[in-house]
């Protein structure tokens, strides 16, 4: 094997003088003035930010949520150039799906820990042998432990190939993949690649919308009258979020290097993953969590430990680059052949109606379910729900 091809062993081990710094950090965070509304309307409220603050200065444990991780096979492999980081767990069944699961932006590989039990073990939570997949959990460039590249060109196309290096370097000639948020944009891509040896994809932020409902969500206009009530509903979410909602991917997307307070500072790192909101508004879901409010498996120190993970790694700016580098729309239809699968949880930024998506893909629509909770974050607020979506959507492919 190549040194290029080598796959190396990946532990996590964060020195306590960098945790001790970032405890000092937040402590001295000069705070501003309280905001002058009663509600979200001007970003994340003070009093939410003082309170997650105090607790992360004094009561969390990042070496808590360092035990669980390397609890894990973690390895580095160069692809192209870059160093990319990934978990993969085995399934103990025979004739275990591989599976490969993306994540997005403002998340990371901790998204997705509680969904590994579930589909590589499934005997254990309900499911059959036979439902047993192999997973791959990888850190997008720039993101986590990841290398961050020193140049332009790492988009969600130029990922999407390197998923697939991996994975046959990993030894898997068939195998599917899913991916909401960025990992949607990244699965859609292969997608369309359609590389020899991926049997299908999953999302659960998938691009549906006609390109003329497209245009014109993004335009600002009206919703056009034939629209069918479940259309319309989804027209209004996606205008609401290009209208109201999507400041922090603008900013991202044209002046990430500006973003200087997210290598800086602590709470200003925080403040801004929290309003990246969902279909609920913004914070949204997240909120609720952190207020206890959520029927969910979300907790405070899952939120905390992914902003620490930012943290720790420093990829504020280098993350927020890949908003820069992407070219294609997150909700337009792509053109998709092979096996599609759709999940659609009614908290996500818009729910993807059924025909959009059987307009979309006519012919490899293989999986189309509507869930009764879950949001953006579909894998890390209900994982026993997600975990049942990969079973049923792949079925038909093992």
């Amino acid at each position: 094997m190549s040194s290029e091809a080598e796959v190396r062993p990946f532990r996590v081990d964060v020195p306590e003088q960098e945790i001790t710094e970032l405890r000092r950090r937040i402590a001295a965070t000069r705070w501003p003035e309280r905001e002058t509304v009663t509600d979200d309307s001007q970003g994340v409220r003070l009093a939410m930010m003082q309170e997650l603050a105090r607790y992360w200065g004094s009561g969390y444990d990042w070496r808590r949520c360092e035990a669980k991780l390397n609890a894990l096979p973690h390895f580095m492999t160069e692809i192209d150039g870059l160093d990319i980081h990934f978990i993969h767990v085995r399934s103990q069944h025979e004739d275990a799906l591989p599976l490969i699961v993306t994540h997005g932006w403002p998340g990371s590989v901790i998204e997705q820990l509680k969904i590994i039990d579930p589909l590589t073990n499934p005997t254990a939570h309900g499911a059959s042998a036979s439902d047993a997949f192999d997973l791959v959990i990888p850190s997008l460039p720039g993101y986590g432990f990841s290398a961050k590249p020193a140049t332009t060109g790492w988009d969600p196309v130029r990922t999407a190939r390197a998923w697939v290096v991996l994975m046959k370097r990993l030894g898997y000639t068939r195998f599917v993949a899913q991916g909401g948020d960025w990992g949607a944009a990244v699965t859609q891509a292969m997608g369309i690649q359609a590389a020899p040896g991926l049997l299908g994809i999953h999302s659960n932020m998938p691009g549906t919308a006609p390109a003329a409902i497209n245009t014109a969500v993004q335009r600002g206009d009206p919703p056009p009258p034939d629209l069918s009530a479940e259309e319309r509903r989804a027209y209004e979410q996606l205008s609401t979020f290009y209208a109201r909602h999507v400041a922090y991917a603008q900013i991202m997307t044209t002046r990430p290097q500006t973003l200087y307070g997210l290598a800086d500072s602590p709470a200003d790192l925080a403040a801004f993953m929290l309003d990246h909101g969902d279909g609920t508004g913004q914070p949204g879901l997240v909120e609720q969590a952190l207020q206890g409010h959520l029927a969910s498996a979300l907790t405070r120190d899952d939120i905390l430990d992914n902003i620490t993970l930012y943290w720790l790694t420093n990829t504020g700016v280098s993350s927020a680059r890949l908003y820069w580098e992407n070219k294609a729309d997150f909700f337009d239809a792509k053109p998709i052949s092979i096996p599609f699968a759709i999940s659609v949880f009614p908290g996500e930024l818009y729910q993807a109606p059924r025909s959009w998506a059987e307009r979309a893909y006519p012919h490899n629509l293989i999986h189309y379910n509507k869930l009764d909770r879950g949001g953006h974050f579909a894998a890390w607020e209900q994982p026993d729900l997600f975990s049942a979506e990969m079973r049923a959507s792949f079925k038909s492919l093992r």
